[in-house]
């Protein structure tokens, strides 16, 4: 268990104890249902753990040149690559990186077919589809919404895959449920089984939050078996992004100052939710604070500001048990998946710590973030 109190302020610090846990029960799922997991660096790029999450995913997959090649370096394997537009003068470079490189349009395959088949080594190539399924109600995080730039519509095709596309992928879902993907698969074999007989491999993406408590992993394994029955031939890949680092860590913020504003109080932290935590604002989320809940009359109370100048830089109130003043600990839960990733250092406010609180016991800082960075 993390010793909070060791932990500098502030800083992201992982449980890897935690993190293991999760890995191994992604591994179960695997060995289960036969389809490969991999690691979506979009939702978890701390490649300190990579060699870790090596012994049990089947790879990880990247959405640019930079993740592609952070990949084949750091975990040592290459990479799945997507995006929604390759840059003319980065493919090559990213060829050399990838075993798998998706287009997110038949105008894309087009354009660089000629150079994948000129590669030096054998990359296989696929086509993302629209499925038109989606269980996701916010629009900033739905690939599915009406009008989405991700993947081709079934109608696109004109009832037939370009020559050489090998995979089709699928990505709809956001911390969804083995039910959601259940649904996923119906849609999918719908609008686009006619195609799978020329097809060697399926990706279903990310959105599967199978190490959640209460996800439903033997379903999850059931729905995958049933799939690969159905279609022997394919083989079945899923990149998630939050379940690898789901509840595995979380950040350390200290109190600087305490604001009153006509009853209002506001605790002020030595982080930022708009650079640190921007998801918070963008889904929007709620974090959990340790010892903290919802408002409750007649405890102290406060709303949780950050350290950048946008007014926005707060989180709705918080009730505590004691006052709070400055020099008080406060710990955000989960904050290791897609909140790294995205952190800026917009004001120039200080960043994070990145640390590891090790199955030892002991605690590791793997960056400080200074000056130059």
């Amino acid at each position: 268990m993390i010793d909070y109190a060791k932990v500098p302020s502030p800083a992201y610090v992982l449980d890897e104890t935690r993190l293991r846990r999760n890995l191994e029960l992604i591994q179960h799922v695997q060995q289960e249902s036969g389809a490969s997991v991999i690691l979506a660096l979009k939702g978890f790029s701390m490649w300190r753990v990579f060699p870790m999450v090596k012994q049990y995913l089947a790879g990880a997959t990247a959405s640019s040149l930079h993740e592609a090649r952070l990949i084949f370096e750091e975990m040592g394997v290459p990479a799945h690559t997507y995006s929604p537009a390759y840059l003319p003068d980065e493919f090559e470079e990213i060829m050399g990186y990838s075993s798998h490189i998706t287009f997110n349009s038949i105008a894309q395959y087009a354009r660089y077919r000629e150079q994948l088949q000129q590669a030096k080594q054998s990359i296989s190539p696929g086509l993302r589809v629209n499925p038109e399924f989606s269980v996701v109600e916010t629009d900033l995080y739905n690939p599915s919404a009406p009008g989405s730039r991700l993947g081709e519509m079934v109608e696109n095709l004109g009832g037939k895959l370009p020559a050489g596309i090998e995979g089709l992928h699928i990505h709809t879902l956001c911390e969804s449920s083995a039910e959601d993907l259940e649904n996923l698969i119906k849609s999918v074999e719908q609008r686009f089984g006619a195609f799978f007989p020329q097809l060697q491999w399926i990706n279903f993406g990310g959105g599967h939050l199978m190490t959640r408590q209460g996800y439903d992993v033997e379903r999850l394994i059931k729905v995958l078996q049933a799939f690969r029955a159905r279609h022997p031939q394919l083989e079945v890949i899923l990149e998630p992004g939050s379940a690898i680092a789901w509840e595995t860590g979380e950040l350390v913020t200290t109190v600087l100052d305490v604001i009153n504003s006509r009853g209002i109080k506001t605790a002020i932290l030595d982080v930022s939710f708009t650079a640190h935590m921007p998801d918070t604002l963008e889904m929007p989320y709620r974090p959990k604070v340790l010892g903290a809940t919802d408002p409750v009359e007649g405890k102290p109370t406060y709303r949780l500001g950050g350290s950048s100048c946008l007014a926005g830089d707060f989180m709705t109130e918080y009730s505590f048990e004691q006052e709070l003043k400055p020099g008080d600990r406060l710990v955000l839960w989960d904050m290791i998946h897609y909140t790294m990733v995205k952190t800026t250092t917009f004001n120039g406010v200080k960043h994070p710590d990145i640390c590891i609180w090790h199955e030892d016991d002991t605690l590791e800082v793997v960056k400080k973030y200074e000056y130059e960075d």
